[in-house]
C-alpha cells in the first residue's frame, strides 16, 4: 500500500484506516478499497500486489486461457478458492488468486498439482478478472470454442473450390450454425436487448447490450465473420448475394420453451478487401415487453394517476422520453392492461417490437406511403374503441391523434420532448389548436430508465451532509400523503452496491423507469386557452397538482433502496442540464 500512499492517491490515515476496518466490514480488501475510497481497477490491483507481495496479472480478453490449462484445477474448486490457471512457461504453472494470503487456498493449490511436474507461480488478480476467467469454464466461450475446433477439422476435411451453392449448403451444417445458436442463447440467457457482431481488423467481436449498456463478450477469428453473417441472413430471409446496402429482417425461433424473435439490421463497413457487413440483432423477449406497472417501476400515486386515466372512454396520453428509455414497454403494459374481449385494440408502430394477443397491430411502410398520419386515418374506419400509434412526429400525425381522442378514442403514443411540461407547448408548435388541446389531453408523462441495485451486494451507504439537505429540500416539496404512501421518512438511507458474481461486477441487475405526470385539470384547461400555455404557469399549476418529478420519483426509488442516487442525479442533469444544476 506504501506505492498508493507515496502517490498520493492514499493518506497515512486511510491506510490505516483500511487495515482496522476491512476485515470487519464482510467485505473484501478489493471491495472495501473500491467502496470506500472510489479506487479504480488498476489501482485496486496495484495495491493488492503490494499488501500480498506478489505479481499483479491483468486480463487480455483477446488472449484466452487455453482450455486444456482449465482442466487442471476442477470448476468447484476453481469458484471455492477463488484461483484460475492463467498460462505455463516450460514446468512452470502460473496461477490468478484472488488473495493469495488465503492459506486454504495454497494448500489446495499443492494439493492438485500433488502429481503434477509443474511449479505453481502465484500472481494476484482482481475480482474483476477472475469472474471473467472462470466464466470459461462453463457458458458461451467453451461452447464456441468447441465450435471452432470443429470449423477448422471440417475445413481442413471439405474439398477447394466448392460452387457457392454448395458453399451455402455447407454453410447450415457447419459448426458456425452452433456458434450463431450460442450466442443468441445466451444473450437471451444474459438478459441483453442488442447483439452486435462487428467486424475488425484482426478479428470479429460480439458484444451484448445489457441494461442500456453494451460490453464485450467473445473475440473471434475474422475468418468466420463472412459465413456468420450469411447465416444470420439466413435466418432472417436477406438477400446472400448482397452486401454492398443495408438489409432488415426479422426471424423468431424457441428459446427455453418460448418464442422469442429478434429483428435484424446489416450495414456494410469498410472498403475494398476489407470491406464488410457489421450485424445487429434486437432481442424482442415478450416475457421482458408484457410487464406489470410495478416491474416497471410504475407504483405509488404516479400509478395512481396513470391507472385512472387509462381507464378513461376516451383521450390521449402521451408518454416522452429519448430513444431506449422505456416509453414502448409502458404503452404494451397499458395496452394488455386496458384490452378486453369487448373493445377493439389496434395499433400502428415502427417496427412491431412485440406481438400481443388480441390486439390487431400494424406496421407502418413510408416507402408505400403507409405511415402514422394516413395510418390514423384507415384505422378509425375499423371502428376502434383503443388506438395506440407509435409515434407523433408531425403536425398533420399531431392533428389526426388529436380529432381522434375527441371523437370517443382513448389513443397512446409517444412524442419527443425534454420533460412532462414541454408535452403541452410541443403539441402547439406541430399545430394543435389550443382550444381543442384542453379536451383532448388527459395526461403527459416522461420516463427514464435508471440501472437496478443488484440485491446480492447492494449495502447501506453514509449519506454527506449536502446530500442529506439535498434530500430533505426535494421530498419536502411532496405532499405528506405521497410520503405516507412511499413510506418515506427520517432518518433517510441510501444504498449502493459493489459488483459481485450475480450481476457480473456491473452493480446493477435490470432496469427501472422513474417518472412524472401531469394531469389534465381545469386550472391547466384555463391556463392553455388563456394563457397561451404560459411555461411558467403550467409549472405552477404541476406544482399545485402534486406532479411527482422525476428527480422526487428518483429519490424515493433511491431511498427505497432500487436504484444508487448518483445514478439519479446523473439522469436528471442530462434531462434537464444548466436548469438543475443551478
Amino acid at each position: 500500500m506504501s506505492s498508493l500512499i507515496g502517490s498520493k492517491l492514499l493518506t497515512q490515515s486511510q491506510a490505516q484506516k483500511i487495515r482496522e476496518n476491512a476485515g470487519m466490514s464482510n467485505l473484501s480488501l478489493e471491495g472495501y478499497l473500491s467502496r470506500e475510497f472510489r479506487l479504480n481497477e488498476s489501482q485496486l490491483l496495484k495495491a493488492k500486489s503490494e499488501a500480498a507481495e506478489v505479481q499483479a496479472w491483468k486480463y487480455d480478453e483477446e488472449k484466452e486461457v487455453p482450455k486444456e490449462l482449465l482442466g487442471i484445477i476442477p470448476p468447484d474448486a476453481a469458484e471455492h478458492y477463488q484461483m484460475v490457471p492463467l498460462e505455463k512457461r516450460d514446468k512452470k504453472l502460473y496461477i490468478g488468486m484472488v488473495d493469495p494470503t488465503n492459506i486454504k487456498s495454497q494448500q489446495a493449490l499443492r494439493f492438485i498439482l500433488l502429481r503434477s511436474d509443474m511449479e505453481p507461480v502465484t500472481m494476484v488478480v482482481t475480482e474483476s478478472d477472475f469472474n471473467k476467467i472462470i466464466s470459461q469454464y462453463k457458458g458461451m466461450r467453451v461452447e464456441v470454442k468447441s465450435a471452432l475446433e470443429e470449423i477448422e477439422k471440417s475445413l481442413e476435411e471439405r474439398p477447394r473450390g466448392a460452387a457457392t451453392g454448395e458453399r451455402v449448403t455447407a454453410l447450415k451444417e457447419t459448426p458456425v450454425t452452433k456458434i450463431v445458436a450460442v450466442i443468441l442463447k445466451h444473450a437471451i440467457e444474459g438478459g441483453a436487448s442488442d447483439i452486435h457482431i462487428e467486424p475488425m481488423r484482426n478479428n470479429t467481436k460480439v458484444r451484448y447490450r445489457v441494461d442500456g449498456v453494451l460490453y464485450p463478450s467473445l473475440i473471434l477469428p475474422s475468418t468466420i465473420h463472412s459465413a456468420m453473417v450469411a447465416r444470420v441472413k439466413i435466418l432472417a430471409e436477406l438477400r446472400l448475394d448482397e452486401s454492398r446496402i443495408p438489409q432488415d429482417g426479422r426471424f423468431s425461433t424457441q428459446m427455453n420453451k418460448r418464442p422469442i424473435d429478434f429483428r435484424v439490421s446489416t450495414f456494410p463497413t469498410g472498403t475494398g478487401s476489407s470491406a464488410a457487413e457489421k450485424v445487429v440483432m434486437r432481442v424482442l423477449d415478450p416475457n421482458k415487453a408484457l410487464l406489470d406497472f410495478e416491474d416497471i417501476g410504475l407504483v405509488g400515486e404516479n400509478r395512481r394517476i396513470f391507472e385512472k386515466a387509462i381507464e378513461e372512454p376516451y383521450g390521449m396520453i402521451l408518454v416522452s422520453g429519448p430513444t431506449g428509455s422505456g416509453k414502448t414497454t409502458t404503452l404494451y403494459s397499458a395496452m394488455v392492461r386496458v384490452n378486453k374481449e369487448s373493445v377493439n385494440t389496434i395499433s400502428l408502430e415502427d417496427p412491431i417490437e412485440y406481438h400481443i394477443e388480441g390486439v390487431n397491430q400494424s406496421q407502418i411502410r413510408p416507402e408505400i406511403e403507409y405511415t402514422f398520419a394516413s395510418g390514423l386515418r384507415y384505422m378509425v374506419r375499423q371502428d376502434p374503441d383503443i388506438m395506440m400509434v407509435g409515434e407523433i412526429r408531425d403536425s398533420e400525425t399531431a392533428k389526426l391523434a388529436t380529432q381522434a381522442a375527441l371523437t370517443g378514442h382513448l389513443l397512446f403514443s409517444t412524442i419527443h420532448t425534454n420533460n412532462a411540461l414541454g408535452i403541452i407547448p410541443r403539441l402547439l408548435d406541430l399545430g394543435v389548436e389550443e382550444f381543442l388541446l384542453p379536451s383532448a389531453l388527459l395526461l403527459g408523462v416522461s420516463q427514464r430508465l435508471i440501472g437496478r441495485l443488484c440485491k446480492f451486494c447492494k449495502e447501506e451507504r453514509e449519506i454527506s451532509p449536502r446530500m442529506a439537505r439535498m434530500l430533505d429540500e426535494e421530498m419536502s416539496q411532496l405532499p405528506i400523503r405521497i410520503l405516507r404512501d412511499a413510506k418515506i421518512q427520517k432518518p433517510y438511507k441510501l444504498w449502493d452496491s459493489k459488483g459481485c458474481p450475480k450481476c457480473n461486477n456491473k452493480r446493477t441487475k435490470g432496469r427501472i423507469a422513474i417518472f412524472e405526470m401531469l394531469q389534465m385539470t381545469d386550472q391547466l384547461k384555463q391556463i392553455i386557452t388563456e394563457e397561451a400555455a404560459s411555461s411558467v404557469k403550467v409549472k405552477e399549476e404541476a406544482k399545485r397538482q402534486g406532479m411527482i418529478s422525476i428527480k422526487q420519483d428518483g429519490i424515493m426509488k433511491a431511498l427505497k433502496g432500487e436504484i444508487s442516487i448518483e445514478d439519479v442525479l446523473r439522469v436528471v442533469e442530462e434531462q434537464y442540464g444548466e436548469e438543475e444544476r443551478q
